[in-house]
């Protein structure tokens, strides 16, 4: 059995149609019409709250505190992809700051998702590329050990194959697997509507959730016939 290179350079992306109307939605709705599956933990958040991001997944691995293999993925990577780097949720030293995030945002990067630290928080914000990090740290990487690039990762709790789609906003991070992502869509574009639906009804006064009962007797909270 011959075994994967460490480096994978080519891979199957999720589609620029599908990546450019899945913008448009909060990571929220597709979290929830994903199943509730996918989403990275709270501790990974955006540098600023106005940050989004989407974009097929370009995935790195490094060992803690080793950022040698995410220079390899900027140079690989390809504009509108998003770097997602499982950092092992490690902050005790940045894998990335200014002059390598400079560098994503010249090469077109869409974004990066890292599961560790990075620093220069300050001119990251003026800098005006999407981030989202796990923490932050003075403390600078070292560029010695080999990691992997395009395998499947695990960031945040999440697995993500490279070509994922992923979608980052204020909320946080969200990953849909690359062949679901089209399907998604139409539920993602019906859970919109009906939400909608809600919010004019709640300003009409109706403040009620019809599910609330139902949910509360099967629980055991609520008798049959009986209500709140």
């Amino acid at each position: 059995m011959s075994q994967l290179p460490d480096i994978i350079r080519e891979i199957p992306r999720v589609a620029a149609d599908v990546v450019a109307q899945a913008a448009t939605y909060q990571a929220a709705i597709l979290a929830d019409v994903a199943g509730r599956r996918g989403t990275l933990h709270g501790r990974i958040s955006p540098v600023h709250e106005q940050m989004k991001v989407a974009g097929p997944a370009f995935t790195v691995e490094v060992r803690p505190g080793d950022n040698l293999m995410i220079h390899a993925a900027i140079a690989l990577a390809q504009p509108g992809d998003v770097l997602v780097i499982d950092g092992k949720a490690d902050l005790t030293a940045a894998l990335m700051g200014t002059l390598m995030l400079s560098a994503c945002k010249k090469r077109g990067l869409a974004g990066v998702v890292i599961d560790g630290a990075i620093r220069d928080k300050l001119e990251l914000l003026d800098l005006g590329f999407p981030v989202f990090c796990a923490g932050y740290n003075p403390a600078g990487p070292t560029k010695y050990v080999p990691g992997r690039i395009n395998h499947a990762i695990s960031a945040g709790g999440a697995t993500i194959q490279p070509g994922d789609l992923v979608v980052g906003d204020a909320d946080g991070v969200v990953i849909i697997e690359r062949e679901k992502a089209p399907a998604m869509l139409a539920l993602a574009d019906k859970k919109v509507a009906d939400e909608a639906a809600r919010l004019e009804a709640i300003g009409r006064g109706d403040t009620a959730s019809k599910w609330l009962p139902a949910a509360l007797r099967a629980a055991g909270v609520l008798k049959e016939g009986e209500s709140l």
